[in-house]
């Protein structure tokens, strides 16, 4: 039997409504991919076997404050941010899909400013509180948000392993360059099906 992953904890990078409805996003790209790889249904199905084993469950969001401090016109993502006003604090956008929760035991990390999930946040200091070791990734995008956080996971200690049916970027050509190219130098790369055999509890 394969080793369990030391003291696991599930990482959803922005599932947010204003990232994946197609109404609301602005890469409708993104929105499509993960509509196609069913990465909400998916996601929540390894939401479902963490929180049944005691383990966290962490959501990562965007929520842009109303007055738009902190947010600068320095990237496209900025300027298309500041442009729309998408992922305002407050708006429709800004939620979470009910599928997956968040559950009164999920933690949620949220950001005002900057692209990465770890800066500017208590991500850190609640995963070191909650004894954490290795963190398993799942959400958008894998062009940008998710090698970003796994890159900073990296950086401060962490396992970092890829649930990869439970991501999608822009296009499938872009998903599997990133796989290939960067997050296969970070991360441990598997199906959500394989992962759940590694978490502690599973006989």
């Amino acid at each position: 039997m394969a080793d369990h992953f030391p003291a696991p904890a599930l990482v959803i990078s922005e599932c947010q409504h204003g990232i994946l409805d197609p109404d609301l996003s602005v890469s409708s790209g993104l929105a499509r991919e993960a509509a196609e790889r069913d990465i909400v249904g998916r996601t929540a199905s390894l939401a479902r076997q963490f929180r049944a084993r005691g383990l966290p469950v962490v959501h990562c969001i965007i929520e842009h404050r109303a007055d738009q401090r902190g947010m600068l016109a320095n990237s496209y993502l900025g300027t298309m941010a500041l442009r729309t006003r998408s992922l305002t604090e407050g708006t429709p956008d800004v939620g979470i899909p009910s599928e997956l929760g968040p559950e009164p035991a999920d933690i949620v990390s949220s950001r005002a400013t900057g692209i990465t999930a770890f800066y500017g946040t208590d991500l850190d200091a609640m995963l070191r509180l909650e004894g954490v070791r290795t963190v398993v990734l799942a959400g958008v995008s894998t062009n940008l948000a998710v090698p970003g956080l796994a890159s900073e996971a990296v950086n401060r200690g962490y396992h970092v392993v890829l649930a990869e049916d439970c991501t999608a970027g822009t296009s499938p050509q872009a998903h599997a360059a990133m796989l290939e190219n960067t997050l296969g130098a970070l991360a441990r790369i598997m199906a959500s099906e394989d992962i759940v055999t590694r978490l502690p509890g599973h006989s």
